[in-house]
């Protein structure tokens, strides 16, 4: 028998829902009577209203250069929501299926310029959303955490440096970025998620560190020594360097106009077994590339690490290597407006459980005080997925409605199970 967990929609939702099928001119919004057609007209008018004020750069509040002490400040934000459904086949051979939504990212921030070689960066997640995690948790909104927050300083500006284009450092709390989804943010991504290898490394890391970006012609790098401690003194937003270290580097080339080349390395000193550690893996490696030919692309990335050994996890099951490839092609059905994209993912380790899908929404259903399925907490040795989905772009990546399916399928050693994913969601920023 199937076990099955519904998805229940909050009335916030089906509004969501119902405001972005007329927002993009979808077949069905058209009225039945003239009091339908009113209300319609109406709020397709907010929407551009919307549009316009999303256009217009909001979040741009002053701009001077010539000015000594502040040179630039702006507001950002985000708002991303998701949907999802899962049906599957567990480790047991037993099916399920159930259904998710989620305020999968909602932040806001502030950035900006000062005293000339100066610069900041501070934003902040506001929503909690916990209902699909082993927890069990609510949906709670106000201050959650800080995502990054970090001071910068403009080298090249200060030295007059005519060898870099770029060259600034940075200290403070900020992204982790490594393999080529990682480089990428989550407001332009043509996925909806990233692949599950690529978050292994990615880790969605927000290491305390100092970290070297500069660029000179075709060539961009970056270099860093981060904290590998995961709770701060006093704050657990900033971590503390009470630990060890964890050390970064990228390199990329731009070929020519279409073509662009990376390599990132990383090398995590911290013993997690006995000491924190914000990546749950000793050393990986990304070689990646991008070509872009305008109408259509292709992204892919070879991915190999290690989890470590016993110093890392005393699990002999999650240690030893792992590695694989992800491809990302794509093509624009409407020029920067409809696109067409693909992915194929492929990861193997080298112990029963060194790999792990993602936790949206496979995984999830492993969860929970009465778990649905059993999916060995998502953990395998051999993972294949596959997604294709449509990009609409409401207002290039500023607003855009995404939706796709996923199909993966995980060895682990109670056996394999795959599952079947639908995927839909809808996301702004300023």
């Amino acid at each position: 028998m199937k076990k099955t967990r519904s998805l229940r929609l909050p009335s916030a939702s089906i509004l969501i829902i119902a405001a972005l099928t007329v927002a993009a001119g979808l077949p069905g919004t058209q009225a039945a009577n003239s009091s339908q057609a009113t209300h319609t007209s109406t709020t397709q008018q907010k929407s551009s209203n919307w549009f316009a004020w999303l256009a217009d750069n909001p979040g741009s509040l002053y701009k001077n250069p010539e000015n000594p002490l502040l040179q630039e400040l702006k507001l950002m934000g985000r708002v991303h929501y998701e949907l999802g459904y899962v049906d599957g086949s567990d480790v047991n051979n037993d099916d399920f299926s159930e259904g998710h939504d989620e305020y999968r990212r909602v932040r806001i921030g502030t950035q900006g310029k000062f005293l000339q070689y100066f610069g900041f960066k501070y934003q902040i997640n506001l929503v909690s959303d916990a209902r699909n995690t082993a927890s069990g948790g609510d949906l709670d909104w106000g201050y959650d955490s800080i995502d990054e927050a970090y001071l910068s300083f403009d080298l090249a500006k200060a030295l007059d440096s005519q060898h870099f284009d770029r060259l600034k450092l940075h200290y403070g709390r900020q992204k982790f970025v490594f393999s080529q989804e990682g480089h990428l943010s989550s407001n332009k991504m043509p996925t909806i998620e990233r692949a599950a290898l690529s978050n292994k490394v990615y880790d969605s890391g927000r290491p305390t560190g100092l970290k070297l970006d500069g660029a000179a012609g075709d060539w961009s790098f970056q270099a860093a020594l981060y904290s590998s401690s995961t709770d701060g003194d006093d704050n657990a937003e900033f971590n503390g360097w009470q630990d060890d270290l964890l050390y970064y580097a990228h390199l990329a080339k731009k070929i020519d106009p279409q073509l662009k080349i990376g390599l990132d390395l990383s090398y995590n000193n911290a013993d997690a077994s006995s000491e924190d550690s914000v990546l749950s893996y000793r050393w990986a490696s990304s070689l990646h590339a991008t070509y872009d030919a305008d109408i259509w692309g292709i992204a892919g990335d070879l991915i190999y690490g290690d989890n470590g050994g016993s110093d890392m996890t005393t699990d002999s099951e999650r240690q030893g290597s792992f590695g694989g490839i992800v491809l990302t092609p794509y093509r624009w059905i409407v020029k920067d407006k409809l696109q067409a994209v693909a992915q194929y993912q492929y990861a193997r380790a080298e112990e029963s459980e060194g790999i792990r899908i993602n936790s949206r929404y496979g995984r999830a259903a492993g969860t929970g005080s009465t778990p649905l399925a059993d999916v060995n907490s998502g953990r395998g040795d051999e993972h294949h997925s596959i997604y294709t989905g449509l990009n609409y772009l409401l207002l290039g990546h500023q607003a855009k409605i995404q939706a796709g399916v996923e199909y993966q399928t995980m060895d682990t050693p109670s056996g394999d199970f795959d599952t079947l994913t639908w995927l839909f969601t809808f996301r702004t920023y300023f």
